[in-house]
């Protein structure tokens, strides 16, 4: 399930773009609380340790704290200067982790909930996060995230595409290869549901100039490495025209919403593309006795 992306430029992109990202991110925060109202499905539910992948400016952090005030939140971004900006103004039950949703610094069966909003797209392996999620959650543990899908962007996806055949925008993961993520990794009852959200702009170049304020730009690692030239992007923007609707450009997200609970314990884990089982040492000594 890889996207084909180029981790060092997603870490690079996001952390110039920490300081304003909460000025542009008008739809990331919309996304991330009708994420969260799905946690209303466990009104008696009191985690003690709540993960939140790809965390940001930590925007998700009060509201979680809010909501299990008793639980510790770790949140995990891979840029740095977004953790420095979520650490500035953060629950006193907040610790920081900088590192990668595809190799988390936990241990096994440590963490209760799982949550991460948008954060997921920008894995080269999304299959590999799954894992990794799976592998942190303990027996009974929840899984909650948002992802965006293929249709994301697909006006400037079209646009680009009608004057090279080079990718600009960054490809995103169907809903029903997630689905089929979540069971190969041996998530239980996965529920999944799509919410299509349409912006509008002036103009093309406004949504670009958007996308790379919050770090959304092109991080596929088949990408064109040489600055795009005025005339080229001349060509893009006259493409991007031939959607314009009631005076308007419109740019379609799609985002996935997932949740699912944590694998039985035993359920074989994937890593480095084959699996694992685990089991306790109480069931191992037991095998042994049957003997």
């Amino acid at each position: 399930m890889s996207a084909g992306l180029d981790r060092s430029q997603v870490r690079r992109a996001f952390g110039r773009a920490a300081a304003r990202y909460v000025e542009h991110a008008v739809l990331q925060r919309e996304v991330g609380e009708r994420l969260r109202e799905r946690l209303d499905g466990y009104p008696e539910w009191s985690p003690r340790r709540v993960l939140d992948v790809g965390c940001g400016p930590g925007v998700a952090l009060a509201p979680l704290a809010q909501r299990f005030p008793d639980a510790e939140i770790v949140a995990l971004d891979l840029a740095l200067p977004m953790l420095q900006l979520a650490a500035a103004d953060a629950p006193a039950s907040a610790r920081f982790v900088c590192a990668d949703a595809q190799a988390l610094p936990l241990a096994d069966a440590s963490v209760d909930l799982v949550h991460s909003s948008l954060c997921l797209q920008w894995c080269d392996d999304p299959g590999l996060a799954l894992a990794e999620f799976a592998r942190v959650l303990r027996p009974g543990g929840v899984l909650l995230f948002s992802t965006f899908g293929p249709d994301t962007l697909k006006e400037l996806r079209a646009a680009f595409a009608a004057v090279d055949a080079t990718p600009h925008v960054s490809r995103f993961i169907d809903m029903h290869d997630i689905g089929d993520g979540l069971l190969a990794t041996g998530f239980r009852d996965p529920v999944l549901e799509r919410d299509d959200f349409t912006l509008t702009y002036a103009d093309a170049r406004t949504l670009m100039r958007e996308l790379h304020a919050i770090g959304a730009g092109n991080a596929d690692a088949q990408r064109t490495r040489a600055l795009t030239g005025k005339a080229h992007l001349a060509r893009v923007v006259a493409a991007y025209e031939t959607f314009r609707d009631n005076g308007v450009l419109p740019a379609t997200y799609e985002v996935v919403y997932a949740q699912a609970l944590a694998p039985d314990p035993g359920q074989p884990r994937r890593h480095g593309g084959g699996d694992i089982a685990t089991f306790s040492v109480d069931r191992l000594r037991g095998s042994r006795a049957r003997r």
